[in-house]
């Protein structure tokens, strides 16, 4: 129980209490969808490694699974004695994270799929736990190289067992557009055929695109989609000419330099653009965030960045969303719903700063601090390195309510962790930039300040790589870390 990552608020062990799962273990939900649908995908994990039935009849061994709405939100309870384990939930979240504990308490070969050597036991004692921030999330950039629906499917499962609660999309930059809208199907069949070095690219349709939304909501993940605007739209307006303010034809783009396109903010068909693109993105997504961008807009006048903003922010609320962009939009009076993004690593943003004064909620994703693209260290071969290197313990070693002056505790909505993708070509490359730092920056969403020491973060980290290598993850064995 002392290994869980992110630590939990609570644990009180009881060795002599330990539970062995079995051919008569069963896995008994309470009359509820929550309890059933988080029993469900306990019990499908299981199965793949043991075989055994599960059932759900309580006698014998029971694995319990109920909510308990006096929890905090997304808090959950788990009980471990010799004859049962109970788990409770605040609500869905709440079940899905205990799940994700309760296997952390099994071995590796488990979460991987694979028959585990020996018995199969569960260390006794009692967890209480709960999240520091409602959102804890990572972003994958699928821009400026395209990873199809069953990589990010994929990515889904990894994340989620460090009770990473979000994944923001970035479906849309300057080397490609990559989520197909009805009205505009020039932006994926034009617009999406490229990438980072002049590689095929590629695109979601809107079934993929839905096929990873209800695969991510089932482990307890919502999608959060962004379009970048106005600036980052060089495969908007190759497939759209008219979106500029010339009108002149532009060629795909497949270099990494960034500031220099920009929708044309004073065409009205600009609008009839931009609000067809946040419907369908709205339909196709149900969670409650929908990303605008607004980063690097230096072909933008700063008076019609503030204009198209003006008129931009409207629409994703009546779309029924609260929109989230990258601070730069901080500058233009937002609406109380919006979330401002810091990204830069300036410990000061005056524009974030009055945003969090005016009420407005804060995600915190330093580059500093929380960029996964970053190198690892200084002579690393790979990552990008403008912000780094962004060591393991740098990644952990920070706190989300100090370090922007001005943004408090009670202004921060939580943390991500960003993946561009410049120089990330493959499904490996993920895997290396994101693990083993995931796992810090959860545990700097999850675990209370005060329970946060990297000395003992780093040693339940290197219990940690059997884990990760039981389940073929490319993680980068990161030298300040005792695996």
């Amino acid at each position: 129980m002392t290994d869980v990552i992110p630590a939990p608020v609570r644990v009180q062990r009881a060795p002599e209490e330990n539970f062995p799962i079995d051919s008569a273990t069963a896995i008994v939900p309470a009359k509820s969808p929550d309890a059933e649908h988080a029993a469900d995908l306990l019990r499908d994990t299981l199965r793949r490694s043991t075989g055994f039935e599960l059932p759900a009849t309580d006698r014998g061994q029971v694995i319990e699974l109920r909510v308990d709405d006096e929890l905090p939100a997304q808090g959950y309870r788990l009980e471990v004695t010799r004859t049962r384990i109970t788990l409770s939930g605040a609500d869905r979240a709440g079940l899905l994270n205990g799940v994700q504990t309760l296997l952390q308490l099994l071995p590796p070969e488990v979460v991987a799929g694979k028959r585990p050597q020996g018995e199969l036991v569960v260390a006794g004692g009692t967890i209480t736990d709960h999240p520091r921030y409602a959102y804890r999330g990572t972003m994958l950039d699928v821009a400026r190289h395209f990873f199809d629906a069953d990589t990010v499917k994929r990515h889904i499962d990894r994340i989620a067992r460090y009770k990473i609660n979000y994944l923001h999309l970035h479906l849309a930059d300057d080397q490609g557009w990559r989520i197909a809208i009805r009205k505009w199907p020039k932006l994926t069949t034009v617009g999406g055929r490229t990438q980072v070095d002049g590689g095929k690219g590629g695109w979601f349709s809107r079934r993929e695109y839905s096929s990873i939304v209800r695969y991510a909501q089932r482990r307890g993940v919502t999608i959060v989609p962004e379009i970048d605007m106005p600036g980052h739209t060089q495969a908007a307006l190759a497939a759209y000419p008219q979106l500029s303010c010339d009108g002149r034809p532009r060629r795909p783009y497949t270099g990494t330099q960034v500031g220099f396109s920009t929708l044309c903010v004073t065409k009205q068909e600009t609008y009839r653009f931009v609000q067809d693109v946040i419907s369908e993105l709205a339909e196709l997504t149900p969670g409650p965030y929908l990303h605008i961008g607004g980063d690097e807009a230096q072909s933008t006048k700063p008076a019609e960045y503030r204009t198209f903003m003006r008129k931009v922010l409207p629409m994703v609320l009546r779309a029924g969303k609260k929109p989230v962009g990258w601070h730069e939009y901080a500058q233009v009076d937002l609406p109380k719903e919006a979330v401002v993004q810091y990204w830069r690593i300036e410990r000061a943003d005056d524009a974030t700063a009055a945003a969090a004064r005016a009420g407005n909620k804060v995600l915190m994703s330093p580059a500093d601090k929380s960029y996964i693209d970053m190198k690892y260290f200084e002579s690393d071969s790979r990552g990008n390195k403008w912000a780094g290197p962004v060591s393991v313990q740098t990644a952990y070693d920070w706190d989300p309510a100090g370090y922007l002056k001005g943004v408090d505790d009670s202004a921060v909505l939580g943390v991500e962790a960003p993946l561009w993708t410049e120089l990330v070509e493959t499904e490996e490359d993920i895997e290396r930039q994101a693990f083993p730092r995931i796992a810090a920056v959860a545990e700097v969403g999850w675990t209370p300040q005060s329970r946060r020491d990297w000395n003992d973060f780093r040693q339940r980290l290197a219990q940690h790589g059997p884990r990760l290598k039981a389940q073929g993850v490319a993680f980068h064995p990161s030298p300040d870390v005792p695996w």
